[in-house]
């Protein structure tokens, strides 16, 4: 496959675009999703009835459900009842909606393999419930969690590459669109593939590096 230099200059800014656009809606669905499965995950931890039960609903939807047909819902099911998001929103609340589900089911394994113990021990030294998962719980949980927590912010990156069938501007959309407008196919499909190891590379070598140290400092043995 013979590739035109010229061309690939020419495409890198617009790839350097779709990738901000792309970083955005990752970051904020990593943010968002990260904090629906903390809260999703003390309702399982605590056992609280409702809520334990809305949470474990949501977690099936979620799960059973892709995120294309989450944006679809978003993006033209929802005017239907009068409620007009913009495809930037539709993209960040449907990856945060994928990702919570996950990210809970990361932060329910940690706050499991937490002993019990500890919880009773920081209870008789007169904490309170709430002191006691800030302080000698959650931190031990979310080291306990980092493996399953960067599997997740990996996957809903790589899943973000559907939100160009809502019209944002992302990496995927950029190399459709230089692929059907100039038929630079095998350009458009490097850079591409580049743009995503540029991405993605720097996440799994901190996972690794995270990794190593936790278990350096005795969590997870």
């Amino acid at each position: 496959m013979n590739l035109n230099g010229s061309v690939l200059l020419s495409y890198l800014s617009i790839y350097l675009s779709a990738a901000w656009m792309t970083l955005k809606i990752a970051g904020l669905g990593v943010l968002l999703s990260a904090l629906v499965g903390m809260l999703c995950s003390m309702t399982a931890y605590y056992r609280i009835p409702v809520l334990q039960r809305i949470a474990a609903g949501y977690i099936e939807i979620s799960r059973n459900t892709p995120l294309l047909v989450q944006l679809f819902f978003l993006y033209f099911g929802l005017p239907k009842i009068g409620i007009r998001l913009s495809g930037f929103a539709c993209a960040v609340i449907g990856t945060a909606f994928l990702g919570g589900s996950y990210m809970a089911e990361s932060f329910r394994s940690g706050l499991e393999a937490v002993e019990q113990g500890q919880r009773e021990s920081a209870e008789s030294l007169g904490m309170s419930r709430l002191q006691a998962m800030r302080y000698v719980i959650f931190p031990q949980a979310l080291a306990l969690s980092v493996p399953g927590l960067f599997a997740n912010i990996i996957f809903l990156i790589k899943e973000t590459s559907v939100v160009s069938a809502i019209a944002l501007p992302d990496l995927m959309y950029a190399a459709k669109d230089l692929i059907g407008n100039d038929y630079n196919t095998g350009e458009a499909l490097l850079l591409l593939t580049a743009s995503y190891l540029c991405i993605l590379l720097p996440i799994s070598m901190l996972a690794r590096f995270t990794e190593r140290r936790l278990r350096y400092a005795g969590f997870g043995n």
